[in-house]
């Protein structure tokens, strides 16, 4: 049997997976839990682990897996099943249409722009210009207009986004509290973050210790996309 806690944080880190397809970081684990330090965090993962519950992934910093929840909770383990329109973009940044299936029933992967490199970590120049296009299922993407840039960086390697990952996006000038953008600052640096409102500031938050938290007026900053996938190749 769990404590509250327990629970607590092992629906917090389910939710989050279904819905962004990454675990929170120790931090917003800490925030969701009003407590006071990661150490108890740690606490509560190792003794989730040691009942089965989640799993540690390997070779990924902080990657959690739920293996399972209580018998009271668990149909929340499978995702919604949505019914959706496979889509596909047309043009550089085009609008989502739907392609009817081919003649096997099978429908079309989804086209998306690659508009260059984002940076994780030490911000960049702006987004390139178009320069090659990717195929993705199109589960993958929903409504609205899509594009696709390859990670440069170590500073969201908590988020599970590593050096050389190639993320999904949707064009967006909004964001949530606590979701994962592309941000322009001052007009000139790009790069890939968590963001965060704070009082009319704006936080660009990183997924790696290593790397501070910057703070930014509102008129500084500009969401360009959030993320909806990401697409890793294995050499």
């Amino acid at each position: 049997m769990l404590t509250r806690k327990q629970l607590e944080l092992l629906l917090f880190i389910n939710e989050r997976l279904k819905e962004e397809g990454v675990p929170p970081s120790f931090e917003e684990m800490k925030e969701a839990l009003n407590l006071q330090s990661k150490s108890g965090i740690h606490r509560l993962i190792l003794a989730l682990e040691e009942r089965g519950f989640l799993r540690r992934m390997p070779n990924r910093a902080r990657a959690l897996e739920v293996v399972k929840l209580p018998e009271s909770h668990s149909p929340s383990l499978a995702p919604k099943r949505a019914s959706f329109t496979p889509n596909v973009i047309q043009g550089n940044l085009g609008k989502v249409k739907p392609l009817p299936p081919g003649n096997d029933g099978n429908y079309r992967p989804a086209i998306v722009p690659v508009m260059g490199r984002i940076a994780a970590g030490v911000p960049i120049s702006a987004i390139q210009d178009h320069t090659h296009n990717i195929t993705v299922p199109p589960e993958l993407l929903g409504a609205g207009e899509h594009f696709a840039l390859e990670v440069k960086g170590d500073s969201m390697i908590d988020a599970g986004i590593f050096d050389g990952d190639t993320v999904l996006l949707r064009k967006t000038e909004s964001a949530n509290n606590g979701e994962i953008v592309v941000a322009l600052v001052d007009s000139e640096e790009a790069t890939l973050k968590r963001m965060r409102r704070k009082g009319d500031s704006i936080a660009l938050e990183a997924a790696n210790p290593a790397y501070e938290t910057r703070i930014f007026g509102p008129d500084r900053v500009k969401i360009q996309g959030k993320l909806v996938g990401l697409i890793r190749k294995y050499s």
